[in-house]
């Protein structure tokens, strides 16, 4: 009975957790102005719903806010601040599958897949969490895409004005009431017979474009992060 109660407890916490993450980021870009550069060329793909959206880890939260109510399926670590971000994202309408490159991977992608070819929804995956490298992409991203057919689509962002965290992957706060631009690369297709090199080049493509829309970003507001 006690174990229940503090299961409860603890499910209670985790929810309001979820409920004040996603208040804090509606609060927080609705004194933002918010452009977007490069929409055109994915806006199909978007339309279509059939797709999967990467980006960096230190690239959370605007896209978070962007495609909430989206009903997509996100893939969120295991990690301590995987739960966090996996409620956050529970808060803001989407499904959440548990697993990253280092606990539960393969699990996680296979489940994936399976819900993502059922449901017919758009996935979301950060290919350089939860530990990092940083702006590395890791190769389960592209397995999904392969699976399901499913053209990856790059995704990043930027501030006017921002706090730069010193974490592994230098996670980015824009400050209220400044000026966001989201930059969308060109999509990257995996095809269904692709071999180990053929996955390889898919693998390096993706991570130059979000590593070029990246830098994109942050130099349009004179930011040089390392």
């Amino acid at each position: 009975m006690k174990i229940q109660l503090k299961d409860r407890i603890v499910e209670i916490k985790w929810r309001l957790v979820g409920f004040l993450g996603k208040l804090v980021i509606d609060l927080l870009f609705a004194t933002t102005s918010i452009e977007s550069v490069g929409y055109e060329k994915v806006k199909s793909i978007f339309s279509s719903r059939r797709f999967i959206g990467a980006f960096w880890h230190s690239r959370i939260l605007l896209i978070n806010y962007l495609y909430k109510r989206w009903n997509g399926i996100v893939l969120v670590s295991n990690s301590d601040d995987g739960e966090i971000i996996a409620r956050i994202a529970q808060s803001q309408g989407h499904e959440t599958i548990r697993g990253s490159t280092t606990r539960g991977g393969l699990r996680a992608i296979a489940g994936m897949i399976k819900t993502l070819k059922e449901k017919k929804k758009p996935g979301g995956v950060i290919p350089d969490g939860p530990l990092g490298p940083r702006f590395v992409v890791q190769p389960g991203v592209i397995i999904l895409a392969k699976k399901t057919g499913y053209p990856i689509v790059p995704i990043t962002y930027s501030a006017k004005r921002i706090k730069v965290f010193a974490s592994w992957d230098r996670f980015i706060l824009p400050y209220p009431f400044t000026k966001c631009r989201v930059v969308y690369g060109d999509p990257v297709y995996v095809p269904e017979n692709a071999d180990n090199d053929e996955e390889k080049r898919c693998l390096t493509n993706l991570e130059k474009e979000l590593r070029r829309i990246t830098f994109e970003a942050d130099q349009y507001y004179g930011h040089n992060i390392r």
